[in-house]
C-alpha cells in the first residue's frame, strides 16, 4: 500500500466510536511495513488508534531513538488526523503527556506553545517559510488541543485531495530532515535562554548528563543504549553510536587490521604493523558538527592521557556519523588527530586517515 492510500484509507473508514479492533486500527498499527521505504535511518514508525478507548485523533509517528521512542515525550514527527477525519497535518510536534500529567492540561499547553514558538523563531525562514504554524485538529480539550499546542510546523492535507506519491513522500522526508535541525536548535536553546524549553532530557537520549562518579565500567557493545561513566560524567551511548562502532570496525577488520571494540572504555582500538590507533566515535546531528568535534577532541586527549603510557601514545582518530567539514577536519589534523566519517561511498577521511588507510581515498569528480 502507498503512502497515499494507507492515508486515504485511514481517513475515509476510521471510526472511533467502533473502538480499536477494527481493520482502520488494525491499519495504523501496521503502519510501519507502509511507511518505512519512504523514511532512510534508523526512525521507529509506530501507528495507533489508542490504547483501549479509540483516539479522538488517530496518529502515524516517527521517532528518532536517541531522542525517543513514545509519543508521551520528546519530539517527533507524525500524521495526525483531526476529530472529522476530514484532513491529516504531517506535523513536527512534542509529545504532551508527560507535560501534561506534571503541570496539568492549561499550564502544559501554556509551556508547549512557548516552547514550539521558540524552536519555531529559531528555525531557518528559508527552509519553513511554505509550512504552517498551526494545525487544527477541531479543538477537543485533552490531546487533541495539546497537540495543536505543541505543532512546531505542519503541513495539512485534505483527505479527499491528497497529493501525489511523491509529493508526500518528499514533504515526509523534509519533515525528517526539519526534526534533525530542531533536535539541536531545542539544546541550544536550551543552554542558552531560560523559560522557554520544557521537554525533559530523559535518560536514554543523546544528551550528556553530568555524574559526579569516577571512571567505573563500560557495557559490552550493542545496538541497545547503556550507560557509560567516565572521569566524573555519565555519558549515555546511543544506537546510531554503536551502530557507527560495529560498523567501522567490521570495515577495519575486512582491510586487515586487528581490530577491538570492547577494549574499555575506548570505542575501538585498532593495529596494523607497528601502528597502534585510539579512535573515539561520534554522532553528527545536522548542523551540530561543532558539538561532536569537541567531544572527540577531549575524549581523545583524555583517553591518551589516562590510559597510556607517555612514551606508549596511541595514534588518535575521531571517527563520524557524516561528513564534519573542512575547516573541523584541518582543525583535528592540526591536533594531530585523523578523522574519518561514513559517506555514501562508504568511509571517507582526512589526508592522515587516508595515507594509513584508516579511510577510502576521494574519488575524482565525486
Amino acid at each position: 500500500m502507498t503512502l497515499r492510500s494507507f492515508l486515504h484509507e485511514v481517513g475515509t473508514t476510521y471510526d472511533r466510536l467502533q473502538g480499536t479492533g477494527t481493520p482502520t486500527a488494525r491499519l495504523l498499527r501496521d503502519a510501519p511495513s507502509h511507511f518505512a521505504s519512504c523514511v532512510q535511518g534508523e526512525y521507529i514508525i509506530k501507528g495507533s488508534a489508542g490504547t483501549g478507548t479509540a483516539a479522538a485523533c488517530p496518529w502515524v509517528a516517527f521517532f528518532d531513538p536517541d531522542e525517543t521512542v513514545t509519543a508521551r515525550h520528546g519530539m517527533y514527527v507524525v500524521y495526525l488526523f483531526a476529530e472529522n477525519m476530514e484532513t491529516v497535518s504531517l506535523s513536527l510536534n512534542h509529545g504532551v503527556t508527560e507535560l501534561r500529567e506534571k503541570y496539568g492540561s492549561a499550564e502544559a499547553n501554556r509551556k508547549l506553545e512557548a516552547e514550539a514558538g521558540a524552536i519555531r523563531g529559531a528555525l531557518s525562514a528559508e527552509d519553513c517559510q511554505d509550512l504552517d504554524a498551526s494545525i487544527d485538529l477541531g479543538g477537543r480539550p485533552g490531546l487533541p488541543q495539546s497537540y495543536e499546542c505543541g505543532n512546531v510546523f505542519a503541513r495539512t492535507y485534505r483527505v479527499d485531495d491528497l497529493p501525489d506519491e511523491g509529493v508526500l513522500c518528499a514533504d515526509l522526508r523534509r519533515f525528517i530532515a526539519l526534526y534533525q535541525d530542531a533536535l539541536a536548535i531545542r539544546e541550544y536553546l536550551r543552554q542558552t535562554t531560560r523559560d522557554v524549553i520544557y521537554t525533559v532530557r530523559a535518560e536514554g537520549t543523546w544528551l550528556h548528563e553530568q555524574n559526579k562518579d569516577g571512571l567505573l565500567h563500560f557495557a559490552p557493545k550493542s545496538d541497545e543504549e547503556y550507560v557509560q561513566t567516565i572521569e566524573s560524567r555519565r555519558i549515555v551511548k546511543t544506537r546510531k553510536h554503536e551502530t557507527l562502532v560495529r560498523d567501522y570496525g567490521t570495515h577495519l577488520h575486512a582491510n586487515g587490521f586487528e581490530v577491538g571494540t570492547n577494549v574499555h572504555p575506548r570505542d575501538i582500538v585498532a593495529r596494523h604493523e607497528s601502528a597502534h590507533w585510539l579512535i573515539e566515535a561520534k554522532v553528527v546531528r545536522q548542523g551540530n558538527a561543532t558539538h561532536a568535534v569537541r567531544e572527540a577532541l577531549g575524549q581523545l586527549a583524555t583517553y591518551s592521557f589516562l590510559l597510556y603510557p607517555p612514551k606508549e601514545q596511541p595514534a588518535q582518530v575521531a571517527l563520524f556519523t557524516e561528513g564534519i567539514g573542512d575547516v573541523y577536519v584541518r582543525l583535528l589534523e592540526h591536533h594531530g588527530i585523523a578523522s574519518v566519517w561514513r559517506s555514501a561511498t562508504g568511509w571517507s577521511g582526512s589526508p592522515s586517515a587516508v595515507a594509513a588507510g584508516l579511510a577510502e581515498p576521494a574519488v575524482a569528480g565525486a
